[in-house]
């Protein structure tokens, strides 16, 4: 990319960057005289014309029909990120005003993601995604077991990271309430303080051992947790469809139908997010870049959010490929230390209670 850029001299590159940004602003082919006056930069509007032209024959921009302006292709908006934009960054303002948004609900992993979508969303004006903590490397902190109705039995799971999560499981083997308390307080004495991946590895082992080594309760409590955590998955948060069915690239219903379905996807989404995970800092795909090949008209903005030491979840914006990237990058730059600062402290806190 270093090189791509060297290619260009410093006319092309400001008339690529007029292109790009009217284009975002007004998504129509942009025009040679339209940058004239728009930009000043002191050149005739035939020479902008040639410009442009050249930069169309290296693949920045394309021109949709003969007789209309350029608009510009994943090329080009992939120099424009990395070469032209300048560097907004981390924002300390909408750092304090989001600490303060999600303090409230900040004992809670989940709805806390939930909030922040509606934020960036808000922001933004495009949707906005966030991804809990995968479950292999979360700690459980506490598992609770009641009877529900209908023979049933109404499982809790929190973990040391703040993430719920609640399950209704069948209640096969008649346990009263005093015996699931039993059984939950074995399963706390024996997993608590283990990871999910841990739990699922020794479930295996132990299961797959003489069930004559085990008394009838333990059997059960091992069978119980089994079916708690065997569901465990991280859950996709989206807001922002109707900001983007405002849109002039999404006015077909359709189009905005596929990308939920495919967004809401977690086996979809995965492609995604682990390319994503092994990235840091900020990162943006732009169109076919994306591995999924229903977003090949979108671009995404997103950063991996950590606790501790260790990658946590994603978040990030979605849009059209003529996003406002600039704002894009600073939001869920912002967005993402705000969240890994908020975690840290949570992780703390929750070991406290």
């Amino acid at each position: 990319m270093k090189r791509s850029a060297n290619v260009l001299d410093e006319r092309s590159k400001r008339v690529l960057w007029a292109v790009i940004e009217s284009y975002i602003n007004h998504p129509g082919p942009v025009g040679s005289r339209y940058v004239c006056k728009r930009y000043e930069f002191g050149y005739s509007p035939a020479t902008i014309r040639n410009i442009m032209a050249d930069l169309e024959d290296m693949g920045y921009l394309r021109q949709p029909h003969t007789s209309a302006g350029r608009v510009p292709t994943e090329k080009g908006y992939r120099l424009y990120v990395e070469h032209l934009l300048e560097d907004a960054g981390y924002n300390p303002e909408f750092a304090r005003r989001l600490s303060e948004r999600l303090g409230d609900s900040s004992e809670d992993m989940e709805e806390m993601l939930e909030e922040l979508t509606k934020v960036l969303t808000s922001l933004s004006r495009y949707m906005a995604m966030a991804v809990s903590p995968g479950p292999e490397g979360l700690t459980l902190r506490r598992i609770e077991m009641v009877p529900y109705k209908d023979n049933r039995i109404a499982v809790l799971l929190l973990t040391e990271e703040g993430v719920i999560r609640h399950h209704i499981l069948r209640n096969e083997f008649g346990l009263t309430a005093q015996e699931l308390q039993r059984v939950a307080g074995f399963l706390n004495r024996e997993f608590g303080g283990y990871t999910i991946k841990e739990i699922r590895q020794t479930l295996v082992e132990e299961m797959i051992r003489d069930k004559q080594e085990f008394d009838s309760l333990v059997e059960r409590a091992l069978k119980l947790c089994d079916e708690a955590i065997k569901d465990y998955g991280a859950n996709v948060f989206l807001s922002g469809i109707a900001e983007l069915m405002e849109l002039p690239e999404f006015s077909d219903i359709e189009k905005i139908k596929t990308l939920y379905r495919t967004i809401e996807d977690k086996h979809t989404i995965i492609k995604l997010i682990d390319k994503l995970l092994c990235s840091e800092g900020v990162q943006v795909v732009i169109g076919s870049e994306n591995p999924i090949r229903e977003m090949h008209n979108m671009s995404v903005v997103a950063s991996v959010y950590r606790d501790r030491d260790r990658p946590a979840g994603v978040i990030g914006i979605i849009g059209p490929t003529r996003m406002n990237y600039q704002q894009a990058i600073s939001l869920v730059e912002t967005a993402s230390e705000v969240l890994t600062t908020i975690i840290g402290k949570g992780g703390e806190r929750w070991k406290r209670r």
